[in-house]
């Protein structure tokens, strides 16, 4: 254990010199890369740095205890070893979960998209409650959100709303809320008073830098269009809006919030780049998923994830079997503690599997 400890602090040492290295600085491809592993390894040689002074420390008390006559400093020692002890395995469950290999995508930021599933003009609605839940988290978060593409419901709401996030480990958040979510209450345009059930999926995707995917241009075909508004009526007259399909793959991305047709074929691009990445992504889990399943699961967009249950004032999370009766809060962007019982479920799950 201690020898793996040391690895990572020598591994650390060297990660803080080449950052500073002019000819790694001058590739930013390694200079990003190595700048993330600083970062990633930062907290663990931190806890490692207290683990081992600990560990001297019990190693000392206990020379004291064996070898020195003084009954006092033999007392002291005794109650320092007992912290230490105390300590010492307080550090070893930290280190447990600092040590569990991160998702290299948990870093990045995220593109979330938001669609009505089945319900109707209330699904649109509850899409649109998602988009405003997940807004007032972004918000609370202190990361910034931005629109990529909006397809309005007829009766409010969105029948899809696709947005970027930037901040912190934004992917590694954000992507619990993957999968389809599920509400059950009595729609505005229910006039005996009947609860439904409407849904929505979410898909959480990490954001990709260019060198992250190369795309050819000659794999792409570019179409631009009239952005249109709800019922598919067209909003102005200029072919503004832009939708890409990469050839190889058949993926699409399309953008019309922007005005300006660049900046939408700029936004469209991330969104395409990001959804090939994903597509490597999940035949990467599908291997792992092969040796080990584990039941917060991410990758399967088709899983009923959660309920909001209006009538009861309840959230249901149904990887975890967890249910807050503070619907309100949640949808108001509460979902902190949604998120940490989640991280904490998968922590739980990864360290039984080693």
């Amino acid at each position: 254990m201690i020898d793996k400890l040391y690895a990572i602090k020598d591994r650390f040492k060297t990660v803080s010199e080449l950052i500073i290295d002019p000819d790694v600085i001058s590739n930013m491809s390694q200079y990003i890369k190595l700048n993330k592993e600083y970062k990633d390894l930062e907290p663990i040689v931190r806890a490692i740095d207290k683990y081992i002074k600990v560990v001297n420390d019990i190693d000392d008390a206990k020379d004291i205890l064996k070898n020195e006559k003084d009954v006092e400093l033999k007392e002291l020692a005794k109650i320092d070893l007992e912290e230490c002890l105390l300590l010492k395995q307080d550090l070893d469950d930290e280190l447990k979960i600092l040590l569990i290999p991160k998702d290299p995508d948990d870093s990045r930021n995220a593109v979330v998209e938001i669609r009505a599933g089945a319900g109707g003009d209330e699904a649109s609605i509850f899409a649109g409650d998602l988009f405003r839940m997940y807004s007032k988290f972004i918000d609370a978060k202190r990361w910034k959100h931005e629109l990529m593409d909006v397809s309005e419901g007829v009766s409010g709401g969105f029948k899809e709303v696709i947005f970027s996030v930037t901040g912190t480990d934004v992917y590694g958040i954000l992507k619990y809320e993957s999968g389809v979510h599920r509400v059950q209450r009595v729609p505005q345009t229910e006039t005996q008073g009947r609860v439904h059930t409407s849904a929505a999926s979410v898909v959480v995707l990490p954001e990709v830098e260019d060198f992250d995917i190369e795309l050819k241009e000659s794999d792409i075909k570019k179409e631009t269009y009239c952005s249109s508004g709800p019922g598919g009526q067209s909003v102005n007259t200029t072919y503004s809006a832009v939708r890409l399909t990469h050839l190889p793959t058949g993926v699409v991305a399309q953008c019309q919030d922007q005005k300006s047709q660049i900046k939408n074929y700029a936004k469209a691009l991330k969104v395409l780049r990001s959804r090939i990445y994903d597509i490597e992504l999940k035949k990467r889990n599908e291997e792992i998923d092969g040796q080990r399943k584990t039941m917060v699961k991410t990758g399967d967009r088709s899983d009923k994830i959660r309920t909001y249950n209006y009538p009861q004032g309840r959230v249901t999370d149904h990887r975890i079997g967890l249910t807050l009766y503070s619907l309100n809060e949640i949808v108001n962007g509460d979902i902190e503690k949604l998120v940490e019982e989640l991280k904490i479920a998968d922590n739980a799950e990864k360290l039984k599997m080693g």
